[in-house]
């Protein structure tokens, strides 16, 4: 007697990936429309071009001077007296006295470094002019 065993068929397993394709374009999605986009906000004012310019990405105190040589903190413009208590208030718990200052690339350059230099009575450690990337 001859005994012939039939082959079973192997079963194969194949995942949905119509749904997972869908699933991940909703992620992406979701990610998308919920993710902070860092607005730079306050005076209008443009900076200066440099080639080596790189980002700043620490939480900084940041002094705007505009194209008429007025100094602003926190979108409030300040006199020099005034600008120095604000500074000096700011600076006192930190432990990085950093403030940058960002000055419009048509003012004065007097201007620029008579902002500097109130920051510097007032307590700041470190000052930086800030750039944009020239392209």
């Amino acid at each position: 007697m001859v005994v012939h065993h039939r082959r079973r068929e192997r079963l194969t397993v194949q995942a949905p990936l119509t749904s997972l394709i869908d699933i991940v374009f909703l992620l992406l999605i979701y990610f998308l429309l919920t993710t902070n986009f860092m607005v730079d906000e306050g005076i209008k004012i443009k900076l200066p071009q440099a080639r080596a310019a790189a980002p700043q990405v620490e939480e900084t105190i940041t002094v705007y001077v505009d194209e008429q040589g007025r100094a602003h903190l926190a979108d409030r413009e300040c006199e020099p007296a005034v600008l120095f208590d604000l500074l000096k208030d700011m600076l006192k718990g930190r432990q990085d006295k950093l403030v940058v200052i960002k000055a419009d690339r048509s003012v004065i350059l007097n201007y620029a470094v008579k902002v500097m230099d109130v920051a510097k009575a007032a307590g700041a450690e470190r000052l930086l002019l800030a750039t944009e990337k020239d392209m």
